[in-house]
């Protein structure tokens, strides 16, 4: 992409705590009535992995049902009102300070510990899939990318952590975000100015993916691609067969083509798990001839590629008389996740569910689809972790996001929430930033529609 890619790096150790900021009708805030504690020397230690286990244990069929609950009332991106009210009535339950109406739908609830500590943000998306966003159509909205699970193992993290807030360090903002899909609501929320209020130091996001259940997928330098955009205008007699053409030279500047097989599923799969591999670099093209011109969308990896697909793009139009080429100003940012700090939640998870619980991605996955969770990394430091959701001898479809059969194994959730709980314990409670003592987002192993 054209814009810089840097993120801001945050002070070491910044510790905020807090709900009495007061939010106008828009959700944006108005006052600053964050309590933020005394910095002092965080506490003997993160909260143990064992106890997050045993609240899980105790929570998990109550997240299975409400899971399935939200999965039966799906709401389109922008729509989310009864999603958001279940999740607010939730978070109070838990004795969370919740505030509604952020951004849209959006609601964001605090829990603070009883130990002074970091504050780290914890995001999920709310919204379904919109009907002509599910492979093949659809007739409704529909929770076939996963974000009833998403949004249950963050109201499980938070209620284990409230059961835990006597051993909890620092302040945990969860930040539940409409319309995702549209890759909208990300930034209607961070335009709340709700980042700055909660001084967040660093945000955390995990979401499913086609990898087998109890096992996650790290990002390392890599993430998911953005997206940029194109129209060209064909003058003439002969524009529409010119047009014709020029849509299939655009799209023979694709690396990668649609899958069209769950053989191809597999495939991919397989790629982005390749040490450079076919998906280390590549284009996505889609180029559709209309009467007078081509309509054209891409993703590409590494982001600076665009440039290049750009000058491409041109350079191909003007093979045609006359025809003229619009970019938007800039494509939507690739998420990049820092190397160095998904290698330490690797060691983490590691560490607390088992050697085998982790494998690596080596590439952007999937490359079809973006994340408005790349708005918050270019502001603070962070992950993005694949929940594998994929049960044992089931079709790749039933855990790949927006296919019609996506049937999500919901022993995932539990799995889910006893990661997050304890990884973000463990974050609350580190003294300095991600990861063990910079602060800052570390370097990026790699160079440099819709929502997944």
């Amino acid at each position: 992409m054209e814009r810089a890619l840097s993120r801001r790096t945050l002070l070491a150790g910044t510790a905020a705590a807090g709900a009495g900021v007061v939010w106008g009708a828009s959700g944006r805030a108005v006052a600053d009535g964050w309590e933020r504690p005394g910095q002092g020397p965080v506490g003997q230690g993160p909260v143990a992995q064992g106890a997050v286990d045993a609240e899980v244990a105790r929570l998990e069929q109550g997240l299975i049902a409400l899971r399935r609950d939200i999965h039966r009332h799906p709401e389109a991106p922008g729509q989310e009102r009864r999603t958001a009210g279940v999740v607010a009535r939730e978070l109070r339950a838990a004795g969370l300070a919740v505030t509604t109406g952020v951004g849209g739908h959006g609601v964001v609830g605090i829990l603070r510990g009883a130990r002074p500590g970091r504050t780290v943000a914890y995001r999920a998306d709310m919204d379904a899939v919109p009907p002509e966003d599910i492979v093949g159509g659809g007739r409704a909205a529909s929770h076939h990318c996963g974000h009833d699970i998403h949004t249950a193992v963050a109201l499980g993290v938070a209620q284990v952590l409230a059961r835990l807030r006597r051993q909890l360090d620092g302040t945990v903002v969860f930040l539940f975000q409409p319309a995702e899909e549209t890759l909208s609501g990300a930034r209607a929320l961070i335009g709340t100015g709700v980042l700055e209020r909660t001084r967040v130091a660093e945000i955390h996001a995990l979401h499913c993916g086609p990898f087998p259940v109890g096992r996650f997928a790290v990002t390392p330098g890599f993430g998911m691609p953005g997206q940029d955009k194109a129209e060209v205008t064909v003058s003439g007699p002969d524009a529409p067969d010119a047009a014709r053409r020029l849509a299939d030279e655009i799209g023979a500047l694709a690396t990668v083509s649609l899958p069209r097989t769950p053989a191809d599923l597999e495939r991919i799969v397989a790629d982005a798990l390749t040490p450079n591999g076919p998906l280390a670099r590549f284009v996505a093209v889609r180029a559709r001839a209309q009467d007078a011109g081509v309509s054209v969308s891409y993703r590409c990896w590494p982001p600076e590629r665009y440039l290049d697909v750009r000058t491409d793009i041109r350079r191909l139009a003007t093979s045609c008389t006359g025809a003229g080429v619009r970019f938007p100003a800039e494509p939507f940012p690739a998420m990049v996740c820092p190397e160095r700090d998904g290698r330490v939640l690797a060691h983490h998870l590691r560490h607390a569910l088992g050697r085998d619980a982790v494998t690596e991605l080596h590439a952007a996955f999937p490359p079809f689809s973006g994340e408005d969770f790349a708005l918050y990394l270019d502001r603070v430091p962070g992950t993005f972790t694949f929940l594998g959701v994929r049960a044992p001898g089931a079709p790749v479809t039933t855990s790949y996001p927006h296919y019609p059969d996506f049937a999500p194994d919901e022993r995932a959730l539990g799995i889910g929430v006893r990661a997050m709980a304890g990884w973000i314990a463990e974050r609350t409670h580190r003294a300095q930033g991600l990861p063990g003592g910079s602060g800052g987002s570390g370097g990026s192993g790699a160079s440099g529609g819709s929502g997944a």
